[in-house]
């Protein structure tokens, strides 16, 4: 498994689907983990290299060369690499060891052209190094039906026949209404008031800035947390700030902003004390936070992009907005209907809520996508 993510340091979606993956996966086969960043007893580890002034992109193909080559002297019978920041070590290590390679589609960067902000001239690179591992993989992994349609609309030199869907799961055991009203004090939330809650990182993916703007015509005397940090590049931090600036100067008392890494232990408290889950992403493959929101019984109310539908029950689990793209001050405001409308009824949102625990626990275990994982390896070793 070659991958940027690895605990301790899991940042997003992806590096949880690796971790938990790769859990259910010792189950039934042998797999050796390489990733990025400081040694761990239970990986080997691959700094990015490179100076400070070297290019984000170029430091990660760097790590990139190692890790193939490391692959490549081991005993492996295939390779699976997750991200583009991964991708590419996974097809220079088949290429030279002759065995096949997988990829799980997590995101697309044709489909993020905001990273260009982060990645600078390096985002060309990112993309070069997406598509040449697109073009050779002997399977791709979805991680839901909308991300492989976009797939095969991104890249249409792929057979679809090499496109498996395999969705992204969540650990129910892990992930289970937790209720603890100190820990919420600990973190500036008042129990006694309800609260909606968005967990993320700062990127222009996860719609953090139409959030704010709706979130003025939230109801009164309903807290906003925020668990929302790690901006992908200093203009977006800038804007984010500001927007949260002046949404506190609106509602003052209502926002809470948790502007560090929260532990899972405290998330998983978030979650189950929310009236609302809120995802409002423009672009999401399918949304595993809102898997973790659903696992806490919390309702959850997000934007109905690529692989969310498929999560996320409209009118059943929670609620969908549509993205407009073309009009996002309608997306906003629909955003804030659907929200006021779970406020104004706390029972049906907790109905939602047990639902969504429900759906979490019978359709999403790892196990299962595991079982599904291997298929697809068999399909190629065959």
């Amino acid at each position: 498994m070659t991958t940027r993510e690895w605990p301790p340091e899991v940042y997003g979606g992806a590096g949880v689907h690796v971790t938990e993956l790769v859990k259910a996966l010792r189950h039934f086969v042998d797999v050796d983990v390489y990733c990025m960043g400081a040694p761990r007893e239970d990986a080997q580890a691959f700094a990015l290299e490179g100076p400070d002034s070297m290019n984000a992109a170029l430091k990660v193909i760097a790590a990139d060369v190692k890790m193939a080559a490391a692959v490549s002297s081991s005993d492996a019978e295939l390779v699976h690499s997750h991200t583009w920041y991964a991708n590419l070590a996974g097809k220079m290590a088949a290429d030279i060891k002759g065995i096949p390679h997988i990829m799980s589609s997590h995101s697309l960067e044709p489909h993020r052209p905001w990273k260009a902000e982060q990645l600078g001239g390096g985002y060309a690179l990112s993309s070069w190094a997406e598509s040449a591992a697109y073009r050779a993989a002997d399977a791709v992994i979805a991680v839901s039906q909308g991300m492989q349609r976009d797939v095969l609309e991104a890249y249409p030199f792929i057979r679809p026949e090499r496109v498996h869907v395999v969705h992204n799961g969540v650990d129910t055991s892990v992930w289970k209404p937790t209720h603890d009203e100190d820990a919420l004090r600990r973190m500036g939330v008042d129990p006694a008031r309800p609260y909606l809650l968005f967990v993320g990182r700062i990127t222009r993916q996860k719609g953090l800035q139409h959030l704010l703007a709706a979130a003025h015509h939230f109801p009164r005397g309903v807290q906003i947390v925020l668990a929302a940090s790690s901006p992908d590049e200093p203009g977006i931090g800038a804007e984010v700030s500001k927007g949260i600036a002046e949404l506190s100067a609106a509602r003052p008392g209502d926002v809470v902003w948790l502007n560090a890494s929260v532990p899972k232990a405290d998330v998983i408290v978030l979650q189950s004390h929310a009236t609302a889950f809120l995802c409002p992403s423009i672009y999401e493959p399918l949304g595993i936070v809102n898997l973790e929101a659903m696992a806490c019984s919390t309702a959850v109310v997000a934007s109905a992009v690529g692989g969310i539908p498929e999560v996320v029950v409209d009118g059943h689990t929670g609620l969908l907005v549509e993205w407009t793209p073309d009009d996002p001050q309608d997306f906003q405001r629909r955003f804030a209907v659907a929200v006021t409308a779970l406020v104004e009824d706390p029972a049906r949102a907790q109905a939602m809520g047990a639902h969504g625990r429900d759906r979490a626990v019978n359709d999403f275990g790892w196990d299962a996508i595991a079982q599904r994982t291997i298929d697809v390896y068999r399909s190629v070793l065959r």
